[in-house]
């Protein structure tokens, strides 16, 4: 029951994302919903409600936050993290994928394995800072991580 069980991005104020990101975006949910390890630990020597989770992902105040519920509505947490320690990694991390999308349509096999390894890398690389990030609010495995990273970088770039 340590899970995510729905997501929403608060994106209502991010402009349309481009249909690569708009599919980034569906898959990083879709995958993040049939298989995720997500657990709140015990804060303050009090028991959080234990899960499925409904997990709301907004910016706010130039703040990731993390509006976190039950499936029966009650308040399980809420935590904001401060976006300065993603900074670098989302910017590497939309420019290589901008150029994985241009190889895709105009490189051979090769050249496009060479650029996706390097995405995957910077891909690691985010999900690391964000469990780092998490450390004590919520215990996540790598690829839950590495989801909630490109879930990140949607509402970070504005889509």
């Amino acid at each position: 029951m340590s899970r995510i069980s729905q997501i929403e991005l608060d994106d209502r104020n991010l402009p349309p994302p481009t249909p690569e990101i708009e599919q980034e975006r569906k898959v990083a949910i879709y995958d993040l919903i049939e298989e995720n390890s997500f657990t709140l630990p015990s804060r303050d020597g009090r028991e959080l409600p234990a899960g499925p989770y409904h997990l709301g992902l907004a910016i706010r105040d130039k703040r990731l936050v993390f509006d976190i519920s039950t499936e029966g509505g009650e308040k399980a947490a809420e935590f904001h993290l401060s976006l300065s320690p993603f900074r670098q990694v989302v910017k590497d991390y939309y420019q290589i994928c901008e150029s994985y999308f241009t190889a895709v349509k105009t490189m051979p096999p090769s050249q496009i394995e060479t650029i996706d390894m390097a995405r995957r890398g910077i891909h690691n690389e985010g999900s690391r800072v964000l469990q780092e990030r998490l450390e004590g609010k919520a215990e996540v495995d790598t690829d839950t991580a590495r989801r909630l990273f490109t879930l990140i970088c949607v509402l970070h770039f504005g889509g």
